[in-house]
């Protein structure tokens, strides 16, 4: 895989990095990512996603752009507002970076299309508010062995966690959470998603690139307020029911 005179420019700081180089630029631009949720995370994430080279991005959401989302999701501006997130995203997306390949899924992901959905792709992120999204985003991960990075947010207070098969995202969360809490509903300071998105761009670049030591079974959490982070281990459950049979 070679690089035009133009992206061994825009890669520069790439390729002089030990960690990445020319083999891990080579390694960014063969990955095909699916980014379920183009807001607050989904947004950050595909900025620098689409910045550092990754070849193909794919964005999946179901909503339009909302003036109430310019407030964190900096990926829009108030020209897109009623327009579908993912056409507008593609657009800044690719004016950004015209070597990724961009394509938009105007959908829902549910539990009986995430592994059609996802299946392409190499590494999937989900930045999605919904528990039931979630699920299904793992679940197919799971079954198809794609690795997942997943963020949420809320208030203050971020997380970013990465799975490889086990433990899943169900080891974490087992059930809905009966007092599960929406941004909508109890709002979210807006820099934050630009944390939280980033570090999950982070992660997903390095696991492409084997840099350093991934977040893998381990789940960051970031409390903007104190500006303290901690980060807890992930046991795998046994009784996991998408991945207690590995």
């Amino acid at each position: 895989m070679t690089f035009s005179d133009n992206e061994v420019e825009r890669y520069a700081r790439h390729l002089v990095l030990r960690e990445v180089g020319g083999p891990g630029q080579q390694a960014l631009k063969a990955t095909r990512i699916a980014v379920v949720g183009a807001g607050g995370l989904g947004a950050p994430a595909s900025l620098y996603l689409a910045a550092a080279g990754i070849g193909a991005l794919t964005l999946i959401d179901p909503d339009v752009v909302d003036l109430s989302n310019l407030q964190r999701q900096v990926l829009y501006g108030e020209g897109d507002v009623g327009h579908p997130k993912v056409e507008a995203a593609a657009r800044r997306l690719k004016a950004l970076n015209p070597h990724v390949a961009m394509t938009g899924l105007q959908a829902a992901v549910g539990s009986e299309t995430a592994k059609d959905m996802l299946c392409d792709h190499d590494l999937i992120l989900d930045g999605t508010d919904d528990f039931t999204t979630r699920f299904a985003v793992n679940a197919a991960c799971v079954d198809l062995g794609l690795p997942l990075v997943s963020g949420a947010m809320g208030r203050w207070t971020g997380q970013v966690g990465v799975f490889c098969a086990r433990p899943c995202y169900r080891c974490l969360v087992p059930e809905i959470p009966p007092d599960a809490e929406t941004c909508s509903a109890v709002g979210v300071i807006g820099a934050l998603a630009g944390v939280i998105g980033s570090i999950m761009a982070l992660e997903a670049i390095k696991l492409i690139t084997g840099a350093g030591e991934s977040l893998a079974g381990r789940l960051l959490i970031y409390d903007a307020l104190s500006a303290r982070t901690r980060t807890v281990r992930i046991g795998a459950d046994p009784e996991c029911p998408v991945c207690g049979h590995l």
